[in-house]
C-alpha cells in the first residue's frame, strides 16, 4: 500500500467517530470486512478479522469489503461533511440565521445523524469487486434492492421515531412559519406600537374636537360633568398602563444566583427555569410567569407587568365602548350626510362639515371594532386568570389533564387559589381600600412574590397528581 496513504489512515489510539463502529489502527493493515444487517439495522456494524467468519454470515446478510481507497475517500467525505457541518453550527449559533430559531442540539444531532447515514449510503454505492462477466446482472439487481432497502430505512429513521405524534408532525409543518413569526415580530412590534399610539392620539383628538363640543352644548350640566370625569379617567389609565406594560421588564431568572428553586435547565439560556417560567424564542430570554409575547407592546407579558397589561385591555375596552356609545348619535348623522353626497344635486355642505362627518364615522368604526376584538381577548384572559392559570399554562394544563384521564388520575392546578384569591394575587390587593387605590386608579406597586418562589395549594405527598 502507498506509504502516505498508510501515514493517512494509522491514527493511533482513534476511532472513526462518524460509524457507530471502531477501527485500531492496528486492523487497518489487515484484511478487513464490515457486516452489515439489513434486516435489523439497530444492531450497528460488527467488524470481522477473519474470512471464516465473514463467509458464515453471508448467507445472513451482505459483506461489504472496504479498501484502502476507500478508506480514504470515506475520510475526505466525512471532512468535507464536517466542515459544512460547523459552519452551519457556526450560523445557527452566531446568529447568521436571525435570533429566537427553533433550532438548537436536536437540529444538530438530526444534521449529524443524517450525515452518518449518508456516508453509509454512499458506500454502497461504490462498484462492487469481481462485477465483470456473467455475474454482473445479478450483482447489479442485487445491488438495486439493497439501495431501495437502505433508501427505506434512511427515510424511516430521519422521519419516524416512538416519540412521534401529531403535535411533533405540526410543529415539523410549521416550523416555517415559527421562524417568519419570531424574526419579524420584534421588528414589527415597534410598528405596532407607534401604531397604537397614533390611532388613539387620533380618537382622542376626534373627541376633543367634534363630540365634546357637541356633549357639552346638548347635554345637561350633570351628564357634562359625568362625561368630563368619565372621560378623562379611562384616557389615564389607558395611557398609563399601556406605558407601564411597555416598559416594565417581565421579569427574568437571575443568571448571577445558582441556588435558585428550579424544575429544569432551559436549553436554550442554559441556566436554572423557576416553576411557570418559560423562554421567549422572540426575546431570547426565559420569562418568569411567562403569558405571551404581545407584539402591540413590543414587550412579553410576564409576572412583572402582567396586572399592567389586563388592565390596560379591560379599560381600552372600556375607553372604547364609551366613544363608540357616545358618539352614536353623531355617527348616524354623519353617515346619513355621507349618503346625501350622492344624490342629485348633492348638498351644499362645506368642508369642514364634511371633514367633520368622516372623522365621526372613522371614530365610531374604530373603536366599535376594537372594542368587539378586544374585548374578546379580555374575555379570555379574565378566564384564564381566573383559573389560576396563563396562556402558557393553559396548553400545558390541557394535555397533562387529558393524559391524566386516560390514566384515572384528576389534575388539579397547583396555582389555582380560588377566584377571589387569584385576582387579588394579580392586583396585589391585600385590604379592602386596595380595590380603589389599586386597581380604580393609576398604581406602580410591584406584585406579589418575586416570581420565584410559587405558594402551591398542596404539597407533592397529596395523591393529586401536579
Amino acid at each position: 500500500m502507498d506509504p502516505c496513504i498508510q501515514d493517512a489512515l494509522s491514527w493511533k489510539g482513534s476511532t472513526f467517530s462518524m460509524w457507530s463502529h471502531v477501527v485500531p489502527a492496528a486492523l487497518i493493515s489487515q484484511p478487513t470486512c464490515l457486516h452489515v444487517n439489513i434486516s435489523n439495522p439497530s444492531e450497528g456494524f460488527t467488524l470481522l478479522t477473519s474470512p471464516e467468519e465473514a463467509q458464515m454470515n453471508m448467507e445472513a446478510s451482505e459483506v461489504v469489503r472496504l479498501r484502502y481507497e476507500e478508506l480514504l475517500f470515506y475520510a475526505a467525505c466525512v471532512c468535507n461533511c464536517w466542515c459544512v457541518f460547523l459552519c452551519v453550527c457556526v450560523c445557527l449559533e452566531g446568529g447568521v440565521c436571525s435570533v429566537g430559531m427553533r433550532l438548537g442540539s436536536s437540529c444538530r444531532w438530526q444534521l449529524s445523524r443524517a450525515m452518518r447515514l449518508a456516508l453509509r449510503g454512499c458506500r454502497l454505492c461504490l462498484p462492487w469487486r469481481g462485477s465483470e462477466g456473467a455475474g454482473m446482472k445479478p450483482r447489479i439487481s442485487r445491488r438495486l434492492l439493497e439501495l431501495w432497502s437502505y433508501s427505506r430505512l434512511l427515510l424511516k429513521s430521519l422521519c419516524f421515531n416512538s416519540l412521534s405524534d401529531s403535535d411533533t408532525l405540526l410543529d415539523c409543518a410549521f416550523e416555517p412559519v415559527y421562524w417568519i413569526v419570531d424574526n419579524t415580530t420584534r421588528w414589527f412590534g415597534v410598528v405596532f406600537v407607534w401604531l397604537v399610539v397614533l390611532l388613539t392620539t387620533s380618537v382622542v383628538v376626534i373627541i376633543y374636537l367634534f363630540v365634546l363640543p357637541t356633549i357639552i352644548s346638548t347635554y345637561s350640566f350633570p351628564w357634562v360633568v359625568w362625561h368630563l370625569c368619565c372621560g378623562h379617567w379611562l384616557l389615564v389609565m389607558v395611557v398609563f398602563h399601556y406605558y407601564k406594560a411597555t416598559t416594565t421588564s417581565p421579569g427574568h431568572p437571575p443568571k448571577d444566583r445558582i441556588n435558585i428553586p428550579s424544575v429544569s435547565i432551559c436549553k436554550k439560556c442554559i441556566t436554572p427555569k423557576p416553576p411557570r417560567t418559560h423562554h421567549c424564542s422572540i426575546c431570547n430570554t426565559c420569562v418568569l410567569k411567562m403569558d405571551h409575547h404581545c407584539p402591540w407592546l413590543n414587550n412579553c407579558v410576564g409576572h412583572l407587568n402582567h396586572r399592567y397589561f389586563f388592565s390596560f385591555c379591560i379599560y381600552m375596552t372600556l375607553g372604547c365602548i364609551y366613544c363608540s356609545v357616545s358618539s352614536r348619535e353623531l355617527f348616524l348623522d354623519a353617515y346619513g350626510a355621507i349618503e346625501r353626497y350622492y344624490q342629485t344635486p348633492p348638498p351644499k355642505d362645506t368642508f369642514a362639515g364634511t371633514v367633520a362627518h368622516k372623522c365621526v364615522i372613522f371614530l365610531w368604526v374604530l373603536t366599535s371594532s376594537v372594542a368587539v376584538a378586544l374585548g374578546g381577548l379580555t374575555l379570555w384572559h379574565f378566564l384564564l386568570i381566573s383559573r389560576g392559570e396563563t396562556s402558557v399554562e393553559r396548553h400545558i394544563n390541557r394535555k397533562e389533564t387529558k393524559r391524566l384521564r386516560a390514566m384515572g388520575k384528576v389534575f388539579r392546578n397547583p396555582y389555582h387559589h380560588g377566584r377571589i384569591n387569584n385576582w387579588k394575587l394579580l392586583f396585589g390587593v391585600e385590604r379592602r381600600s386596595h380595590w380603589f387605590t389599586r386597581v380604580l386608579l393609576p398604581s406602580s406597586h410591584p406584585p406579589d412574590g418575586d416570581g420565584i418562589i410559587w405558594d402551591c395549594i398542596f404539597t407533592r405527598r397529596d395523591p393529586m397528581a401536579i
